[in-house]
């Protein structure tokens, strides 16, 4: 007997229909990562950010901040940037999360801010044993009346005596800058420059690494005492994410992943 074709395939149509239903589920499940990919800065900053001896990128920062992004549902993807040019991608939407960034008029244009959530770190002048007006040094503001020749990064905000400083433009014109801290510690180390400006833990950590640690060394400037924040992209990033960012970031801190992650760069 021969029946309709019709007839033979209507068994068919509940098993094909689960089939589409099961493909379609797996498609929808993969979309939130998807949609959620971030692109997070990093640079040689130690102990904030790193590349690790076995070739991956850690740190205090890029740890913390990765560990947010997971928690959040989203992928991660690394981009070492020197941090000059981080700004600028992050103002054009081609850098989603920036660590480690002061606030200030001109970067709330472009950036949505996390808040304060880790404990103040202390930026403060190192200079080179031995250099006569290390004991004289008192604040920053000492510097424009001596001979004194300062190096720093280009576009890091070092905090409030820093612009204040650089506000007199006679002696911001006497100022040595570099995008790299590395090579502003060797122009240290070769009398070019005498001294620089850098997060307590960053400094004596790089110094080490670099064998400078007897000869440049740190003074009791403490040019600045403020709390970074993380900055968002505004091109792709809404507030409600800033708002679920900066609630878990909190949590990672209250837990002390902060303490224990930086104690275990710190100490090695």
């Amino acid at each position: 007997m021969n029946l309709p074709s019709q007839a033979l395939r209507l068994p068919l149509f509940p098993h094909v229909r689960l089939k589409r239903l099961a493909l379609l589920s797996l498609v929808l499940a993969s979309l939130p990562l998807a949609a959620c990919e971030k692109t997070l800065r990093w640079d040689d900053d130690p102990p904030f950010s790193m590349q690790l001896p076995n070739g991956s990128v850690g740190g205090l920062y890029v740890e913390l901040n990765r560990e947010v992004l997971e928690r959040l549902g989203c992928q991660v993807r690394m981009v070492k940037l020197p941090w000059a040019r981080a700004l600028k991608e992050l103002e054009l939407g081609r850098l989603d999360v920036l660590p480690g960034a002061f606030r200030n008029p001109e970067r709330e244009v472009y950036a949505w801010f996390s808040g304060t959530v880790l404990p103040p770190s202390r930026n403060i002048l190192f200079v080179r044993r031995g250099l006569p007006q290390r004991d004289s040094l008192q604040q920053l503001a000492d510097l424009p009346g001596s001979d004194f020749r300062l190096g720093a990064q280009i576009d890091v905000s070092y905090g409030e005596p820093y612009r204040q400083l650089m506000a007199d433009p006679d002696y911001a014109a006497r100022v040595f800058f570099n995008p790299s801290r590395s090579n502003l510690w060797h122009m240290v180390d070769k009398g070019r420059i005498d001294g620089i400006i850098a997060d307590e833990h960053s400094g004596q950590y790089e110094l080490q690494q670099l064998g400078l640690a007897k000869r440049i060394v740190p003074t009791g400037v403490v040019v600045s005492a403020e709390s970074a924040e993380v900055a968002f992209s505004k091109r792709t990033q809404d507030e409600d994410f800033v708002r679920r960012y900066a609630q878990t970031f909190k949590t990672l801190v209250d837990e002390g992943e902060d303490r224990r992650i930086l104690q275990h760069y710190v100490s090695n």
